[in-house]
Order: C-alpha cells, then structure tokens, then sequence
C-alpha cells in the first residue's frame, strides 16, 4: 500500500470517527498545563491528574512557585515518577519564566526548550495546545502507533517519527493527530496487547495485514 493511501485512509477514519480529541491532562492555563506536560515524563496522565489540583492551589502562578524550594514542591509530586528531579525544574522552570520571558509561557519551540524539564516533546505539546501551532508532540505512544501501522518507515527516534508524520499530515490537522494518536495508543494499539479486534484502522494497518 503506498504511504499516501495509508495517511489518508488513517486520517479519514479518524476525522469521522474522533472529530473531538484533546489533551486528558487537566488545567485551566498555560502555566498549569506546563507544569502537568513536565509531570507526565513516563508517568501516566491519570496519576498527574490526581497530583496537580493541590499543587495548583499551592502554588497558582509563576511568581509563587519560583520562591519556593524543591523541597517544598517534591511534597505535592512525590507519588509522581522521578520526584526529585521534576520538583528541581518546577522551581527552577517558574524562576526562568518570571526573569526572561515576564511571566508568560513562551510559544516558540526553541524558547520553550530553554525551560528546565522541558524537551521537545513538552515543547511541542505546548505550542499545539496552547498556541494551536502545528507542532507533532512524539511520546512512546506516538512513535510505537506510527511505526506500528506503517506512517512511520521504521524510524528510530521521535524526531525521526516527527518529521515523516508533519510531512504527511494536513497543516490544519497536525495538533489533533497527536492526540488521535496518543489516544489510539492508550486504549487500543496498546503496546504489549494491541486491541486488533476493535480497532478501526485495521484496513490501512501494516501490522494487521503481516502475514502472521
């Protein structure tokens, strides 16, 4: 099947069948969804979920936060992976925030990856969500769907997986892809047990049509 084909089959049926997909983290601004995207790391989103809502009260701006302490923070976030480290470029995040760029979350890529605890991924998830820019945010789910159903040639990095997918998909499309994919990856291709049985994709899927 050319690769054509399979985009378009991939992004029809999703367009008809997930008109509506967006990001499961929970926040009411900016500032809140980058402090949940750099607690996500490989951690899940429901358990981000249950962390962030004392933490937002604690500490509701930018300024608040860069006066406290790791130490402080790791309180709120220790059940969430890597506790320590994220609590580190929390502090460390807001200071930047509030002494180079006024306190307001920045929307360029490259300025966002300045941030502490921020990488390309929470970048892109930034820019797309935020700022509705489009910007492919590639996470195990993203890059293991991609390569799974043939979007991706066996690509070896995210950036890799990134490039390929901006290429194929629709500029207009591009943030919500990277939710479509996201959630195909969560409930049904997931990783050890891929729900083939369910999936609507089976049709322009590589790894469905593999002879076993």
């Amino acid at each position: 099947m050319r690769k054509e084909k399979r985009y378009k089959g991939v992004i029809g049926w999703f367009t008809e069948n997930v008109p509506i997909a967006e990001t499961e983290l929970h926040y009411k601004d900016p500032f809140q969804l980058l402090i949940a995207v750099i607690l996500s790391a490989q951690c899940t989103d429901k358990r981000v979920n249950i962390v962030t809502p004392p933490l937002f009260e604690a500490f509701p701006t930018a300024e608040v936060l860069a006066v406290s302490t790791p130490e402080a923070v790791y309180e709120y976030i220790k059940s969430i992976s890597y506790p320590n480290n994220k609590s580190k470029h929390l502090v460390g995040m807001a200071k930047m925030l509030i002494n180079d760029f006024n306190g307001i979350v920045p929307s360029d890529i490259n300025e966002l990856q300045k941030l502490p605890g921020v990488g390309r991924k929470t970048a892109n998830v930034i820019a797309s969500v935020v700022y509705d820019r489009p910007a492919m945010a590639v996470d195990t789910h993203v890059f293991r769907v991609s390569n799974r159903i043939g979007l991706t040639n066996n690509s070896k990095t995210p950036l890799e997986t990134e490039k390929e997918l901006v290429k194929h998909i629709p500029e207009e499309l591009i943030a919500k892809a990277h939710h479509w994919l996201i959630l195909h990856g969560r409930y049904t291709c997931t990783a050890r047990s891929p729900k083939c049985d369910i999936c609507g994709l089976k049709p322009w899927c590589n790894y469905f049509l593999k002879p076993k």
